[in-house]
């Protein structure tokens, strides 16, 4: 399978940068809206908004929309390597637990 040179650049740059790849690393875990990645990342929600936009440009993340609310997911599809990417990342699934016991894991439903 042969990718196309712009958008495999896209997904390089996209994976080059700590905060995305910890993104990637918690969804790999869970379903999560802007507002759940805000407590975690400990930065602004305008901030994790650009870091999801040049994921999603990347095409290495999804959105799915309930209401007033947008949900981000992997979204594997384009890249046959990138499975291998998301295993090399460090387990994150704490930090969705922590988001459960402290009820900001729903604070979007």
């Amino acid at each position: 399978m042969q990718l196309d040179l712009e958008l495999l650049a896209e997904c390089h740059k996209a994976l080059g940068d700590k905060t995305r790849l910890k993104i990637l690393a918690l969804l790999r875990t869970s379903e999560l809206c802007v507002c759940e990645l805000v407590p975690i990342l400990k930065i602004t929600q305008p901030a994790i908004s650009q870091h999801l936009r040049k994921l999603k440009t990347a095409k290495l993340v999804k959105e799915r929309r309930a209401g007033q609310w947008v949900f981000y997911s992997l979204d594997g599809t384009a890249y046959p390597f990138l499975e291998s990417v998301l295993q090399s990342l460090p387990d994150l699934s704490d930090e969705i637990k922590m988001l459960h016991a402290t009820g900001q894991k729903v604070c979007c439903e």
